[in-house]
């Protein structure tokens, strides 16, 4: 087993999923729901710039640790889920549990083009 070592967990995270609301107007809005607050680590992985709408634009992707939730167990639900930590904004696109043990997942998550 590969435990999650004291002190490795340094980056206080919130994690949310979206939710459908209705505007003024009636017409729909997405807004974003805290369904936990968790230490994690946070490692860059790589970037890219991409040019979109006539401007450059920079990607990064990252892998966040965080010790296993259960709320990561459905992959379709994970994808549509992001992590907030201070003012950064990371959408996830999967959640791997590294030795299948549930101890710790990594969080393939990318920053830069999009805020969720």
């Amino acid at each position: 087993m590969n435990p999650i070592g004291a002190g490795a967990l340094t980056r206080r995270i919130r994690i949310q999923r979206p939710s459908t609301t209705k505007d003024r107007l009636g017409g729909p809005c997405r807004t974003w729901l805290d369904v936990a607050t968790v230490w994690a680590d946070i490692q860059p992985l790589s970037g890219r710039e991409a040019v979109i709408a006539g401007r450059i634009s920079a990607e990064l992707t990252h892998q966040i640790t965080v010790r296993h939730q259960s709320l990561f167990d459905n992959p379709h639900q994970v994808a549509q889920m992001r992590v907030l930590y201070k003012a950064r904004v990371f959408n996830i696109h999967s959640a791997l549990d590294e030795d299948e043990r549930r101890v710790k997942l990594i969080l393939l998550a990318s920053e830069g083009l999009d805020d969720g």
